[in-house]
């Protein structure tokens, strides 16, 4: 296909509520998006990257300038097939892996919309309905937590995800379980523990979880492997996971009996396949977590989740729960059985408010492919 113009957006969005991990608080995203123009269509990506380089070295600000200035030009001068061609096209570029995944994911986008399938179809998907979960940020106390519990429990939602760090854990799964014995519950650590506290994470166990998040540090196999001999409760890896290479190496060692795939975390499409591929041949379940996504980035989710092997309650919840306007339409909906319903329109399945967009957007650059190749 040919590139005739690629469009980098910064977005501000305020979220209805604050949300807060071991990291810190969000309360508005600066959102990248990037609109890519090809023979009369547009396909759209999102980057997920975090206003600051918390979650992993990127962020909005290193990521826009990768953009612009290195991945941009690379995709502009050449001509896709396939969204899988992106990693050849990128792979001088050294990780910035959600940048990449910003690009590489608008042009599965455009390749669904001009073979007039689904991303979905397009990717390999086999489900018509995803599970949904959601993941519940560290509240200022246990009562406003549980009374968030109970929100979601009555909206449907499968798999209740509590964000937890030392001093904000066992008192709160205590509290929860005894008033909630049967749900789905699980935690994300976000890597705030380590080795001094395994006694302590251990017992976690007397909680009957899914799972154990990202429990120690986020580089790290060697350690969750020996944490993961301790425990009873699975862990799930999160910010290890960059690849299908890491994905066999933690399987490999032990150190996971589940994987969390984000899209921008291992780089786009393509690489999310790779790893979902290694760990379904391995017996690993797979779920979709979300990283504060708009409504972009939330379809490209629910795509990726239709694939076979996400078998667990992903983080793809609806667009009201942390917007008040999104920028999709329709906004994603949960139904009351906790389920989203995958769309079956050519691409992504929803429409981009180009006039919201554009009443969001704080700054702006183009790249066309002719002013690249005189």
């Amino acid at each position: 296909m040919r590139i005739d113009a690629i469009i980098l957006r910064e977005l501000h969005m305020p979220l209805v509520r604050p949300f807060e991990t071991s990291f810190g608080v969000t309360t508005n995203r600066r959102v990248l998006l990037a609109e890519i123009q090809s023979e009369g269509l547009t396909g759209w990506g999102e980057c997920t990257a975090g206003e600051r380089p918390y979650f992993s070295e990127e962020s909005t600000d290193t990521a826009w300038q990768v953009i612009v200035h290195e991945l941009g030009p690379m995709l502009a001068t050449e001509s896709p097939e396939h969204g899988g061609d992106c990693p050849r096209i990128f792979h001088h570029v050294r990780g910035n892996r959600m940048a990449k995944a910003a690009l590489e994911n608008a042009i599965w986008d455009l390749e669904a919309q001009r073979e007039g399938i689904s991303l979905s179809r397009l990717l390999g998907g086999v489900r018509e309905t995803v599970p949904c979960g959601v993941s519940l940020g560290i509240q200022p106390s246990i009562a406003e937590l549980l009374s968030n519990i109970e929100r979601e429990l009555a909206s449907g939602y499968q798999r209740i995800k509590l964000k937890c760090k030392p001093g904000w854990d066992v008192e709160v799964f205590e509290r929860v379980r005894n008033r909630w014995p049967d749900i789905t519950l699980s935690c994300d650590a976000n890597s705030a523990y380590r080795l001094r506290d395994v006694e302590h994470i251990a017992s976690f166990d007397a909680f009957e979880l899914l799972m154990i998040e990202q429990p120690l540090w986020h580089d790290d196999f060697f350690y969750h492997s020996m944490l993961q001999k301790r425990l009873q409760t699975p862990i799930c890896l999160d910010e290890s996971i960059h690849n299908r290479r890491d994905a066999l190496a933690a399987i490999e060692a032990e150190s996971c009996k589940i994987i969390n795939i984000k899209l921008g975390r291992v780089g786009g499409f393509s690489e999310a396949i790779a790893v979902h591929n290694a760990a379904q041949e391995r017996g690993i379940p797979v779920w979709c977590g979300g990283m504060l996504e708009s409504g972009i980035g939330r379809a490209h989710n629910i795509a990726l989740s239709s694939l076979e092997n996400f078998t667990l309650p992903g983080d793809v919840s609806a667009s009201a729960r942390y917007w008040a306007e999104d920028i999709i339409e329709p906004e994603v909906t949960v139904s009351r059985e906790g389920e989203i319903a995958i769309a079956d329109a050519p691409g992504r399945g929803y429409e981009v408010r180009s006039d919201l967009i554009e009443r969001l957007t704080a700054r702006k650059e183009m790249i066309r492919a002719y002013e690249l190749v005189g």
